[in-house]
């Protein structure tokens, strides 16, 4: 499979395709071969730290919402264009859930990694609803919503965590 822009042509037919495509593709990091998923991930801590420290907690859970409602809008309109489900491309969707993740974390190094480690991992055997979304939900809300599902499920094991005293 072929990820780069090139490989897609007729993608950008608006400019309000374009900008979907690169927030969709979350400014780049859905291009890095085989983990655009990761590579999402990763992108994401900019934004979590400017957040955590600008805002705190609550400033990191409005900007995984306003991301996980950006990322909806933007990942509909790159699969439609793509004329696929689910393109392995789009990780605007690990954005969202990597905020969401770190908004249960402490502000730490420590828990920051625990944070990305636990998203990775829920991500990857997606329990329910995360699958449930995945496979029935239309569109970009199947995109996204399995990801902040997966998120729910490694803040929990983040705040468990914090509870029984193995992350401060």
């Amino acid at each position: 499979m072929t990820t780069s822009v090139a490989a897609h042509p007729g993608l950008h037919t608006t400019r309000t395709d374009a900008v979907a495509y690169v927030l969709s593709i979350w400014f780049g990091c859905g291009l890095v071969p085989r983990v655009p998923g990761t590579a999402g991930s990763v992108g994401a801590l900019p934004l979590y730290w400017l957040l955590v420290r600008s805002a705190g907690t609550a400033g990191v859970l409005l900007g995984a919402t306003v991301v996980t409602a950006v990322g909806i809008w933007s990942s509909q309109r790159t699969a439609r264009s793509l004329g696929q489900k689910d393109p392995q491309i789009i990780c605007i969707d690990e954005v969202a859930g990597v905020l969401f993740t770190l908004a249960a974390a402490p502000m730490s190094i420590a828990g920051t990694v625990a944070g990305f480690v636990l998203f990775r991992i829920f991500d990857q055997l997606k329990p329910w609803p995360a699958r449930a979304a995945e496979r029935s939900l239309p569109g970009g809300w199947g995109i996204v919503l399995d990801d902040v599902f997966a998120a729910a499920w490694a803040a929990g094991a983040l705040l468990l965590a914090r509870r029984l005293g193995y992350l401060a």
